[in-house]
Parts: C-alpha cells; structure tokens; sequence
C-alpha cells in the first residue's frame, strides 16, 4: 500500500510539478542505471535537487530509489521522519555525533540489497551554480561496493528556483546532464577527483539559464 501511495505521489505530484512548473529538461537519460547496486552523484544547491533526482526515474523504479539525506534536518519531527523515511524513501545520514557507529551502515545495506542511491557528496547544499567540496563518503562506499556504477550528474537550475534559506520558488527552467557511468578505480583520490572533475565537465553542456 504505502509503495503505492510512493507512486502516485510521484506522478501525480512530483512530476508535474518538475515537467510543467520549472520546465525540467533532461539529457543524457540513457546513462541512468536500471537496475541496482548502483548510485548517482549530483551537485546539491537546493532542496528540489533530490525530487528532481527522482523524477529521473520511472514510477515503476521508485521502490528501489533510495535519496541520502542528512537526518538532522529530515528527522526533526515524528511526522517528518516517517514521512521522508516511508514515503520519501530517504536513507538518513547522522553529519554530527556519530562516534564510533558506522554512519554509513544504511547505505551499504541498500546497496547490498540492490537498490539505487541518490547521493550529494558535498553533504549540503551550497550557494547557487556552484560546487563545493566533496565529502569522501561516496568513496568508501564505492571501495567497498566495486562492481556498482556511479552516475554523475549536473544540476542546473535549482538553486535559482529554491536557493537556500528561500520559502518561495523562483521561475526559473531546471536541468539535469547525466555523465557515463564509471566504477571504483581502486583508489581514493583518484575516485574523489574522477567524480567532481566529471560533474564540472557536465556543467560544459547544460542550456542557458532562463526564466520561465
């Protein structure tokens, strides 16, 4: 029942809002994975970046669609957390106080059940149209997930439509530029600058921002 309530949120809500309210356009759709283990990567500018992620997807994928979101800010309320974690589908990250647990542990398990995370290795949102810098949490899940491919993409758009700190959109169109996908490397620095030199290199084929 409550995948079925996922769905028609999806399209009934979600996408429309993303094809007919901020004029959502998408290149590269046939890099994104079918099927699982398997992540996207993707600048983060604003909140609508993760339905905009999601709208990639057919409804059809979305049970196996998993978006990585910082528990701080989606687990602040009952209401909230059931609602990102059973309707949203997002796996919460703990940024602070971790200790020794494993803040990872959520995301290994979806990968290891098969399923597709939407990642943002900044870890928050910056200010609009640019990048800062990656978090290696994408990494040690890549080392220890090899065979899983990660996708980048670039965001355009979502940060001039609902900036930080903004309660009210913005008309501006969104875009997302989807890269080929590549696997772990084998090393660290080398897969942290594979993954941001990849996203800044999309940014190189994304249309002009313009108001709707």
């Amino acid at each position: 029942m409550l995948q079925l309530v996922r769905r028609l949120i999806l399209v009934l809500l979600v996408k429309p809002f993303a094809w007919l309210i901020i004029g959502f356009d998408v290149r590269g759709r046939d890099n994104l994975p079918v099927t699982g283990p398997a992540m996207i990567a993707a600048n983060h500018n604003s909140h609508i970046d993760t339905l905009l992620l999601i709208c990639l997807f057919p409804s059809a994928s979305l049970a196996k669609i998993r978006p990585v979101a910082a528990a701080d800010h989606f687990l602040k309320t009952p209401f909230s957390s059931w609602f990102y974690q059973r309707v949203v589908g997002i796996l919460p990250i703990t940024r602070t106080g971790a200790g020794r647990s494993d803040v990872l542990a959520g995301c290994k398990a979806a990968l290891a059940r098969g399923e597709i995370l939407l990642i943002f290795p900044e870890g928050t949102r910056g200010k609009a149209e640019e990048m800062g810098d990656f978090k290696a949490g994408i990494a040690r899940l890549a080392e220890e997930f090899p065979q899983a491919p990660i996708t980048p993409v670039y965001l355009q758009g979502a940060g001039r439509v609902l900036p930080r700190g903004a309660r009210f959109l913005v008309p501006f169109n969104c875009s997302a530029i989807i890269g080929a996908p590549f696997t772990w490397p084998g090393n660290r620095a080398a897969f942290m600058d594979q993954v941001k030199t990849t996203i800044e290199t999309l940014r190189k084929d994304a249309p002009p921002l313009r108001w709707l």
